[in-house]
């Protein structure tokens, strides 16, 4: 239900015609209930980041069902055609305003233009408000009690989900960090502390990569913003070593145009002085602490 290009999966869990017919057959005179030899149990599916928070499963509403108001948004500059429920979407406070004002097209009262949207990341924000993720899904674990990104099959092509190519800066980015904003964009604050936790646990980014994509965070999220903005300053400090050869980060510097660096120089001066008080603390004090 996201775009003509992509084929919803059917629904065959959240059917009520399928319950019926599993509980019916169970008990059913030709089949019985057998006292020496039980039916073996359905592998239960792993813990996902939509299951963790959502009371039922199509997580939509309480009855789970949708009126049949459909609107058609039109994303990117090539224009993709992305379809919704109207209930759907005005779970974002963005698009409940959007429907009602002058974002509307006037020739057709169900139809919004984003043109600054990227699809695929469209796309992930549609799959979220659906589902309650959005691809690849957040797993839980319950052995570590630690929440993992579920393991992307690789088809040899050595395929990267966790960055995008973004036209606004003309090269890639990371993919959880244009979510965050596009989610702060919509009012989303679930979608944001989701994508946040995915973008923690991202690993193995290049130097160029994590200072395109700062930039496009201080540049897409307001003043006030403390989650994505300090996970970036955490992320550089704790690569010192790295970014400090890295000939990206001087030219960064050297262009400047953002309060990165300034944010940058303030947390690694906080750093500093937090382990000269560590170090200048007495020895009989610190048993205290």
């Amino acid at each position: 239900m996201f775009s003509r290009r992509f084929e919803p999966p059917q629904n065959k869990s959240f059917s009520k015609t399928s319950k019926a017919n599993k509980s019916s057959s169970s008990f059913s005179k030709n089949h019985g209930v057998s006292k020496s030899r039980h039916e073996p149990r359905p592998h239960r599916r792993p813990t996902t980041a939509a299951s963790a928070n959502a009371p039922n499963d199509t997580g939509l509403s309480p009855t789970g069902t949708l009126t049949p108001s459909i609107v058609t948004l039109v994303i990117g500059k090539d224009q993709r055609i992305f379809a919704a429920h109207e209930d759907v979407l005005c779970a974002s406070p963005w698009f409940q305003q959007a429907l009602s004002n002058q974002y509307m097209d006037p020739q057709n009262s169900k139809r919004i233009h984003l043109p600054e949207d990227e699809p695929e990341i469209f796309s992930s924000v549609l799959e979220y408000l659906y589902k309650g993720d959005y691809y690849p899904r957040l797993i839980h674990n319950k052995r570590r009690n630690s929440w993992e990104i579920e393991q992307i099959e690789d088809d040899g092509q050595g395929s990267n989900e966790s960055t995008v190519y973004h036209h606004g800066v003309d090269g890639d980015i990371l993919k959880d960090t244009v979510i965050y904003c596009t989610a702060d964009k919509y009012g989303l604050e679930e979608l944001k502390r989701v994508a946040l936790r995915k973008q923690g646990l991202q690993s193995g980014i290049q130097c160029s990569t994590i200072l395109t994509s700062a930039r496009y965070a201080y540049a897409n999220t307001p003043d006030t913003d403390s989650k994505l903005r300090a996970h970036y300053l955490a992320l550089i400090i704790r690569s010192r070593s790295t970014f400090k050869r890295s000939g990206t980060m001087q030219l960064e510097m050297f262009n400047g145009g953002t309060q990165l660096f300034f944010d940058l120089f303030v947390a690694l001066c906080n750093h500093v002085d937090d382990i000269s008080s560590a170090q200048n603390t007495p020895r009989s004090n610190r048993h205290f602490f």
